[in-house]
């Protein structure tokens, strides 16, 4: 049995599979970075539950403390990092620098290949949004990295005099300022979105795959082909694990 850790930039999730079948979940769970202390008792709960696991497969951007501290917790398993790569498990790399992409992506991009295997967009809307093509044939072709929804409102809030933090809701044409912000950025997600796809719309059976815990405040306003999914590194990495078990 192999441990696959997403160590993101505010939680961590991580999740049990079997080596023959690497991308069926048998447990998971998550938390967030303020509750690291209880990050080696939790370990300890999963691995009391799963006596079987001998591996971890990890994908970490949350920086070389928090990966000391999984680490640690992880004493007894055999623990690799997935870093970017030319190729890996269908996918091929187009980075000017494979290496520079975030193993993030990288993990992402991997888990939509084995989940969708045409052309597709990959979303991830968390604190960033990220936007990344893959073409028909597993090349990937590149992508944007841009604000998430919440960072964009703050970043209007802290950057002017007079242009509040404040909950709004979305309209069509907005005619509060809270409303007018928060759909501004809305809008913007799903713009860019929309602008990576129509590069690859031609292709047969394309599609937006859209993850991550702030999708759902747009996913309504794509007008393209959109399958929510969710724990797309975790799936990559179970893509990746189940290689190495072959």
């Amino acid at each position: 049995m192999i441990l696959l850790i997403d160590a993101g930039n505010t939680r961590i999730k991580w999740r049990v599979v079997e080596a023959s079948a690497p991308l069926a979940a048998r447990d998971e769970g998550a938390f967030a970075h303020d509750a690291l202390d209880a990050l080696p008792n939790a370990l300890t709960d999963v691995r009391a539950r799963h006596p079987g696991l001998r591996r971890a497969l990890g994908c970490n951007v949350a920086g070389a403390a928090v990966a000391a501290r999984i680490a640690g917790a992880c004493a007894g398993l055999s623990l690799e990092w997935l870093t970017s790569t030319a190729a890996c498990a269908g996918v091929r790399n187009l980075y000017e620098n494979p290496s520079q992409l975030g193993a993030d992506r990288w993990a992402a991009a991997i888990g939509a290949r084995a989940l969708h295997p045409h052309a597709c967009v990959v979303v991830m809307a968390g604190t960033a949004t990220t936007v990344d093509l893959l073409s028909a044939t597993g090349d990937f072709l590149g992508g944007l990295i841009l604000p998430g929804v919440a960072l964009m409102q703050q970043a209007l809030a802290r950057g002017t005099a007079q242009l509040p933090l404040a909950d709004g809701r979305f309209a069509l044409q907005p005619r509060r300022t809270v409303d007018a912000i928060h759909s501004g950025c809305l809008q913007a997600q799903a713009g860019a979105i929309e602008r990576m796809f129509a590069q690859i719309a031609h292709a047969p059976d394309a599609l937006c795959l859209l993850g991550g815990g702030a999708a759902d405040s747009f996913a309504d306003l794509l007008a393209i082909p959109v399958r929510r999914v969710d724990n797309l590194v975790l799936t990559g990495l179970g893509a990746v694990a189940g290689l190495a078990a072959t």
